[in-house]
């Protein structure tokens, strides 16, 4: 099953799907991301804080697969975001995933209470990382619009992508309208809504007429709106199912259905990026 690329403005490309591993704990990680290997996944998003891009880097060493058909996305800790400490929270992260690059590198999320509100200065860092080619994109995470503007107002690359909460019953429609306006792909994080939307009975009814899983519904539903989208699970029977949703298609009357679950600012069910300023300790 083959699943398609996505082109970002800066002329790379990046698989539509992929494994998470958010939560993975370390020690599980190489297994997690072996068998994800093996079902034919191709992309891994990671981060600092999550502790497990060694495992990654393991799993991938391990696996025989050609470093080079692997998309790894990192972020940056929230406890890193001085210059200096980015540079050698960076150089970290290529060491723990004995890797010279990483494909794509975040700023994870914006802090606008902490370091005086400047993550221009951080995302200045990014653009050297990818002027040296250690960095093959560069991005965000949890950036909201005025953030968004900010970057493309003081610095000169513009961000690649924005990995932003996005689920049916949050659309984030704001933010997602302002990225496909300037070129910023949108990646959905909780894009099953931690598993809320799995018991609606308008996704059940839709999987139903499908013979298909809710959880495989909803990820389809994200393929048809364009979002990059990485699910996150530990079991090797439900990595395979999330693998599998290229061999059907949700009709317009399906996807009006889904769209019209959005809670706007109620679904939220993640931190409010405008407020989080957690340091990992």
């Amino acid at each position: 099953m083959s699943v398609p690329d996505i082109a970002l403005y800066d002329e790379q490309t990046i698989p539509q799907l992929g494994l998470g591993v958010y939560q993975v704990p370390p020690h599980e990680t190489k297994d997690v991301v072996l068998r994800a290997l093996e079902i034919g996944y191709r992309h891994i998003d990671t981060a600092q804080m999550y502790q497990n891009e060694q495992g990654v880097g393991e799993a991938i060493a391990e696996s025989g697969v050609d470093r080079s058909e692997i998309f790894i996305t990192s972020k940056l800790n929230n406890g890193h975001h001085e210059p200096d400490d980015a540079r050698k929270a960076f150089a970290d992260t290529l060491q723990k995933l004995g890797a010279d690059y990483v494909d794509l590198f975040l700023i994870h999320w914006p802090l606008p209470t902490r370091y005086n509100g400047d993550f221009v200065s951080t995302w200045h860092v990014l653009e050297s990382f990818q002027k040296a080619g250690q960095a093959k994109s560069i991005g965000v995470s949890n950036f909201q619009v005025e953030h968004l503007e900010r970057i493309l107002a003081e610095a000169a690359v513009m961000p690649a992508v924005n990995q932003i909460e996005l689920h049916p019953y949050f659309s984030n429609h704001y933010v997602k309208q302002f990225g496909e306006e300037h070129g910023i792909a949108t990646e959905a994080w909780s894009p099953i809504a931690q598993g809320e939307v799995l018991d609606d009975p308008t996704i059940l009814a839709i999987a139903q007429n499908h013979k298909k899983t809710p959880a495989q519904v909803v990820l389809r539903w994200h393929i048809e709106h364009g979002n990059i989208i990485f699910p996150k699970s530990s079991n090797a029977e439900r990595m395979k199912q999330n693998f599998e949703i290229f061999d059907f298609s949700l009709s317009p009357e399906d996807i009006q259905k889904i769209d019209g679950l959005d809670q706007a600012e109620a679904g939220r069910r993640g931190p409010h990026p405008d407020t989080f300023d957690k340091i990992p300790e």
